[in-house]
This record gives C-alpha cells, sequence and structure tokens, in this order.
C-alpha cells in the first residue's frame, strides 16, 4: 500500500509492498544488507544539517527494521524528523560484492508493546527499554559493475518500475 508523506507529498512504501514491485532489486538489497552486521544511517540534526551513524538493521514479516538505543542521537533525531538514508556496509576492500545499496525514506516509530515483543523473541535485544522504527521506503538505488565494464545503476520508487542506467 502506498501512502503518501504530507510534508513533501513523497510516496512511501513498507518493504513487502517494494519487493512485490520490484522483487529482484529488493532480493539484492535485502542480500547486500544481510552481507555485514553494521551500515550507515544518515538523520538529519535539528539545525538540518546531516548526522551519520551506525546501525543494524532487520527484515522481518515483510518490515524493514530499526532499532536503537534509548534516547540515541540518532533516534532522537528520528522521532523529529523522520526522513532517513540508509547506506549498506561497502565491506573490505573496493570489490563491492553484490553493489553498493542505499535506502532513503521515513522511520515510523513503534510503540506497541506486542510488536516490540515479537521483534525481540525474533531478534537478540540487550534487554531494557529500546526504539524500534518501521521504514517507509522513498527509494532503493542500487549501484554496481557489471562485466568489470559497465556501471549499473537501479533506481527504484513507489508507483514506478526499476529505471536502470548503464554507463561505460
Amino acid at each position: 500500500m502506498t501512502r503518501t508523506i504530507p510534508a513533501t507529498g513523497t510516496p512511501a512504501v513498507r518493504w513487502a509492498d517494494f519487493a512485490a514491485a520490484a522483487p529482484d532489486l529488493a532480493g539484492a538489497a535485502e542480500a547486500r544488507f544481510s552481507t555485514h552486521q553494521h551500515h550507515v544511517l544518515a538523520t538529519l540534526r535539528k539545525d538540518g544539517s546531516p548526522r551519520t551513524s551506525g546501525l543494524e538493521v532487520r527484515f522481518l514479516h515483510g518490515e524493514l527494521w530499526l532499532g536503537m538505543m534509548p534516547d540515541s542521537v540518532k533516534a532522537l533525531d528520528l522521532l523529529r524528523d523522520p526522513r532517513f538514508a540508509l547506506q549498506a556496509n561497502p565491506g573490505e576492500g573496493t570489490g563491492m560484492g553484490g553493489g553498493d545499496v542505499r535506502i532513503g525514506g521515513r522511520a515510523h516509530e513503534v510503540t506497541d508493546a506486542a510488536v516490540k515483543g515479537r521483534f525481540t523473541e525474533e531478534v537478540v535485544v540487550p534487554e531494557g527499554p529500546f526504539h524500534l522504527f518501521r521504514a517507509e521506503l522513498t527509494e532503493v538505488v542500487r549501484t554496481r559493475v557489471e562485466d568489470d565494464t559497465y556501471l549499473v545503476v537501479e533506481a527504484w520508487r513507489p508507483g514506478e518500475p526499476v529505471r536502470t542506467v548503464k554507463r561505460t
């Protein structure tokens, strides 16, 4: 289900909706994020400048989940302004196996105890309180090298097909 973000008019969808619309790109993106445990989250500070932080992500039950320590600056940033960019860990060296993947969207805090309980049953979470955010996607981009010749950029936005550009 596509939902329009009021402030920008930008459509946003759940991970499951993205996966249904662009299964190959979704599979490649999820595989890329599953390669490493830690990734980079960009949020907006109070003054509008960017902040980057390390983050673990989970793909469960058709959702992309972002979990954070209580009152961490990235969580406070998202509570104030839910827009984010998420960059997959590129790994060691320059190989970028599986390509480079980034996701843009909005993070919505989940406070429902049953949902958070279900999350902690499936993911190891330190004891105590934590912030849990469900991501709504506005963009997914994968950049990779093909045949050591082409730079291939695959970009998806809600309501649009995957757009692929090859450059030499």
